[in-house]
C-alpha cells in the first residue's frame, strides 16, 4: 500500500539561523506582551518562505516535484532578499495570520515563483490562483478573542531589515500531529544548476 500513501508537500527557502534566532525573540516578546492571547506559533526550525505550496499528493509524485523544482532553481542565480515589516491576514477583520514580510530586491524571487509554477504545470500539479505574497509566517491565530490586541502588539513592535543571500530551493514534506507540524527536506537544489543533495530525512526542527 506505500505507493498510494500521500504525502503533505511544498517548496520553500530556507533560512539562515541567526534571522531564525531573531523571530523566535520576536514571538517570545508578542507572547509576553499578550500571554491571554490563543495562538498557534511557528517553531524557529520550521520557520521558512514558502515559494509554492503543493498539498497532499501520492508519494509517487513527490519525484515529480522534485524535478519541477531541480529545473526552476536551474534557471536562477543567487539573489539578495530583505525581512522586513510586520502584518497580518487578513488585513482587514479579525486577525488570523501574523507574519514579518519580504522585499524582492531584484526582482528574482517572483522570477523563481513563475518559473516554478510553470515547470509544475509541465508535470501536471496545479498553477496558484492566488498572488504571490511572500512571508514568514510567526502565528495563527485560534481564538479571535484578544487577537486584535496581538496583531496591534506585533505591527507595533519594529523588525530590523535583514538582508540575506538565497541559493537554494528545498522541496519539503509536511507531517501534522496534535505535537505541532514536522518538516522534513526530501530534496535540495541549488540555484544555477548546481548538483544538490537528495536527502530525504533531513528534519528541520
Amino acid at each position: 500500500m506505500a505507493q498510494h500513501e500521500q504525502w503533505r508537500v511544498f517548496c520553500a527557502i530556507d533560512l539562515p539561523e541567526e534571522l531564525r534566532e531573531r523571530l523566535m525573540a520576536r514571538t517570545v516578546s508578542l507572547r509576553k506582551a499578550v500571554p491571554e492571547a490563543q495562538a498557534s506559533w511557528s517553531r524557529p526550525g520550521n520557520i521558512h518562505l514558502t515559494v509554492k505550496f503543493v498539498g497532499e499528493i501520492p508519494q509517487t509524485r513527490v519525484v515529480d516535484l522534485s524535478s519541477a523544482a531541480a529545473n526552476a532553481a536551474a534557471g536562477v542565480e543567487s539573489f539578495p532578499i530583505s525581512v522586513r515589516e510586520s502584518g497580518v491576514f487578513p488585513p482587514h477583520g479579525a486577525p488570523r495570520v501574523l507574519w514579518i514580510g519580504i522585499e524582492d530586491l531584484e526582482g528574482k524571487l517572483g522570477e523563481l515563483y513563475r518559473t516554478l509554477e510553470e515547470e509544475c504545470a509541465k508535470v501536471g500539479f496545479k498553477k496558484e490562483t492566488r498572488h504571490f505574497h511572500p512571508h514568514l509566517t510567526l502565528a495563527r491565530l485560534r481564538n479571535p478573542q484578544h487577537a486584535r490586541a496581538l496583531a496591534a502588539a506585533h505591527q507595533s513592535m519594529e523588525f530590523e531589515p535583514a538582508d540575506i543571500s538565497v541559493s537554494e530551493l528545498l522541496v519539503i514534506r509536511s507531517e501534522l500531529s496534535s505535537a505541532g507540524s514536522k518538516y522534513t527536506v526530501v530534496s535540495r537544489h541549488l540555484f544555477g544548476g548546481a548538483v544538490a543533495e537528495r536527502s530525504g530525512n533531513t528534519a528541520l526542527d
